[in-house]
């Protein structure tokens, strides 16, 4: 989160925690990750939607899910306006954030890597999105 952005979503940490489990918090509003391979829309590939867990935002359409093999669930692109993009240089890296852009609910990292068109790889933490079956 832009610690001086204004969100249309904004709640107090109290707030967050009472709407969120202790994984889901740590990992929306703390930068938090889950491990590999344990999230329950890594290998999850029905027809729907995934949605911000945080603030209900549609942020990916089934369609734009793959399976990267990186253990995290993956996307080649997102719905327009719905992410912002954060330069992150924790844990010694240069990567790109993923924030929800209604509520900045960290999502996870975007890279270059992927092997559609796009040319890119949403890696999302399953704690951060819902789905909503068609």
């Amino acid at each position: 989160m832009h610690q001086n952005k204004k969100y249309p979503v904004t709640k107090t940490d109290e707030e967050w925690k009472a709407s969120l489990t202790p994984d889901e918090y740590r990992v929306l509003r703390q930068k938090g990750t889950e491990r590999p391979h344990t999230g329950e829309y890594n290998l999850h590939f029905e027809e729907g939607e995934y949605r911000c867990r945080a603030c209900d935002t549609k942020l990916f359409e089934s369609d734009s899910k793959f399976n990267s093999g990186c253990g995290w669930p993956s996307f080649d692109k997102s719905i327009e306006g719905t992410v912002e993009y954060l330069r992150d240089t924790s844990h010694g890296m240069i990567r790109t954030e993923i924030l929800c852009a209604n509520c900045g609910g960290h999502l996870g990292h975007v890279f270059d890597d992927g092997p559609t068109d796009t040319g890119q790889r949403y890696c999302v933490n399953s704690l951060s999105i819902d789905f909503k079956k068609e």
